[in-house]
């Protein structure tokens, strides 16, 4: 039951993440904006360490976190080792793409880069300021890229919670206002959700998250000024994602 209870508040805190992001960017601007080559990139890193594992039974023992191995870079190869079983993989990957996407639509390549890259150095350092080292926050025992993306996907919270929704256009002020309640409350079911789900549970998808919160709201503060993420939307890039999935989607009639 535990691990039942464990599974679906760790579901659950993702979904408000993914609402957050769609929220921040706009969910009818997705199929104008540009091809998120940040997230597909990234997306293809954690497929290709699949693959990798798929084929050398060594590579978890080789490029895993245990803190019992040496090695200095387990804790960047860690992220993309997935030890879930087919599932928790999956699940993993497909987060990872959807948030990736989300973060590079409203941060830019760079910031995203930079916050995935703290989600993956960050949480144990803070760690050992708060006397936790006995308690891990990675979520995946050593190894997966669930810690990096909540992380991420906690910074967009944070984002919609200062900056509201990057694209969406109102009727009259009425409908304007139940939207920013309504986002406001979204956001902050993150780091809320998150701290809850550390203090009953242990569970580090939520502390990690409360990480990226504030370090989304540092990030906010200190970029809003050149940030654009309606960038795609004043000039439509030349490929868009509706271009590429109408395009995929000819390929695949055209072949079945």
């Amino acid at each position: 039951m535990d691990i039942v209870l464990f599974n679906v508040t760790t579901a659950a805190l993702m979904v408000l993440m993914f609402n957050g992001g769609l929220a921040l960017v706009g969910q009818s601007t997705l199929g104008g904006r540009r091809i998120p080559w940040t997230a597909v990139g990234l997306t293809g890193i954690a497929l290709g360490a699949v693959a990798l594992q798929l084929c050398w039974s060594g590579a978890m023992g080789a490029l895993d976190a245990d803190p019992a191995k040496s090695g200095w870079w387990r804790v960047v190869t860690s992220v993309f080792m997935q030890n879930g079983g087919f599932g928790g993989s999956a699940w993993n990957i497909a987060t990872l793409a959807a948030v990736a996407a989300f973060a590079d639509w409203f941060w830019g390549a760079p910031l995203t880069l930079g916050l995935f890259a703290a989600g993956i150095l960050l949480p144990e350092q803070i760690d050992k300021l708060w006397g936790q080292t006995s308690h891990s926050t990675d979520p995946r025992n050593f190894a997966g890229s669930s810690g990096a993306t909540y992380f991420l996907g906690a910074t967009l919270a944070a984002a919609l919670l200062l900056h509201g929704s990057a694209a969406q256009r109102f009727d009259d002020e009425g409908a304007r206002s139940k939207a920013v309640r309504k986002n406001r409350l979204l956001a902050l079911g993150v780091p809320v959700l998150g701290l809850a789900m550390w203090f009953a549970q242990e569970n580090g998808h939520g502390l990690v998250s409360a990480y990226g919160f504030v370090l989304g709201a540092l990030t906010w503060a200190a970029f809003r000024t050149v940030l654009r993420p309606d960038r795609d939307l004043r000039r439509p890039p030349r490929t868009t994602v509706a271009a590429l999935t109408g395009l995929v989607g000819r390929q695949a009639r055209n072949t079945g």
